[in-house]
């Protein structure tokens, strides 16, 4: 089964195809393509290229440099660039903190940000999660008290992703510790070279350094940054979690992983019919998740998601998570070797296959847990 498309979205998908093959620098696709991680540099500008053809924040209003796409176009948009190898433009700048500033922010608050993060002059990095506060996000404690014109923070944020590159991070505090954990909590926009912030490198499992602890000790920050009214940033967060769920449902990257794999397995296929069902299994569960993303999109209306997006977030991790696993499995023995340099005789691709599996047990946590989608799901959507 594939989509059909009217004469004009396919033309509109061609244009798409051609643009992601010809304008995005070779380099950063073949990057892509053999699952390295990208530069600082890399993924600036990528997003500067796509962004100066007006093509970095669809999703925005376009007086902001957004696109008056229909639901079915943005997602044409998003599966091209995933098939021709592109990083899609940076989560925090393009479907968290702009969006968030373009529905809730001050005029004066749009014009100043909202240009430089579409381009990614300005790298956001993203302060929700701390130690004790992170699927149970409304139990934050890092605090922000009102002196004059500014407002004083002190605490702490963790699992910062790519938090050693940010210039600015959107902040969730406490601003009112006596009111229910929810009604108490707002946003700031802070300068991550402001006296008092400090950043250190959480070390992962497969070996990188994606993630990060932020501290703030007195770190003053002017009221002007304050995100639409004190106390109300739950109404944001949610906001923002939600655009989040629907992108973190990468339909387009894990076909393509998926498409590799089957290449990797070559003859395996016929010598193995389990492992040939199984990537039968996969490609029609992707297409089922492909064609709920598109209802959902379509039936998300005035800027609030659907409670749907749940589910892509769910089932969009899990896999991602499958086939991660399914390229370890092709790949043998050899995905042992995760250590190997350039000079191995084994294919790079079993060498990257168990640390990028285990850099994806994260898929299941980001965002929200899977546990806390299935509670959103019963509670929302099933009623139980």
């Amino acid at each position: 089964m594939q989509l059909a498309l009217s004469a004009e979205d396919a033309e509109f998908r061609d244009e798409m195809r051609e643009f992601f093959t010809t304008k995005i620098p070779q380099e950063i696709r073949d990057a892509v393509r053999d699952r390295r991680e990208l530069t600082r540099e890399q993924l600036v500008e990528s997003m500067q290229v796509m962004n100066a053809h007006g093509l970095a924040v669809p999703n925005w209003p376009t007086e902001w440099g957004g696109r008056d796409w229909s639901p079915l176009r943005r997602h044409i948009w998003h599966e091209e660039m995933q098939r021709a190898y592109v990083p899609v433009p940076l989560a925090f700048n393009a479907s968290m903190i702009g969006p968030v500033i373009a529905q809730f922010g001050s005029q004066e608050m749009k014009e100043k940000f909202l240009p430089p993060t579409a381009n990614l002059d300005i790298w956001w990095s993203q302060g929700f999660s701390e130690p004790d506060a992170g699927s149970d996000l409304a139990a934050l404690k890092c605090r922000a008290v009102r002196d004059g014109d500014e407002y004083v923070v002190n605490g702490q944020k963790t699992w910062t992703t790519l938090g050693q590159y940010g210039d600015w991070i959107f902040n969730l505090v406490r601003t009112d510790p006596e009111a229910k954990k929810q009604a108490g909590i707002s946003m700031l926009l802070i300068d991550m070279t402001s006296p008092g912030v400090e950043v250190r490198p959480i070390e992962l499992i497969d070996g990188g350094h994606e993630v990060n602890e932020v501290w703030f000790t007195d770190v003053r920050v002017p009221v002007e940054n304050l995100v639409g009214e004190e106390n109300r940033a739950w109404d944001y967060a949610k906001f923002l979690l939600g655009n989040e769920r629907v992108g973190v449902a990468p339909v387009g990257a894990t076909k393509r992983v998926l498409a590799q794999a089957k290449e990797w397995a070559g003859p395996m296929l016929e010598e193995d019919p389990l492992l040939a069902a199984r990537i039968v299994e996969l490609e029609n569960e992707l297409l089922a998740l492909e064609l709920t993303a598109l209802r959902v999109v379509a039936h998300s209306a005035d800027g609030k998601p659907h409670p749907a997006s749940s589910v892509l977030k769910l089932k969009g991790t899990e896999l991602q998570q499958a086939v991660t696993e399914l390229v370890v499995d092709v790949a043998g023995p050899a995905s042992l070797a995760s250590g190997a340099g350039d000079d191995s005789d084994l294919p790079w691709w079993t060498r990257r296959s168990t640390p990028v599996y285990l850099n994806f047990r994260k898929a299941s946590i980001y965002g929200g847990s899977n546990e806390v989608q299935r509670q959103i799901i019963a509670r929302t959507i099933l009623g139980l």
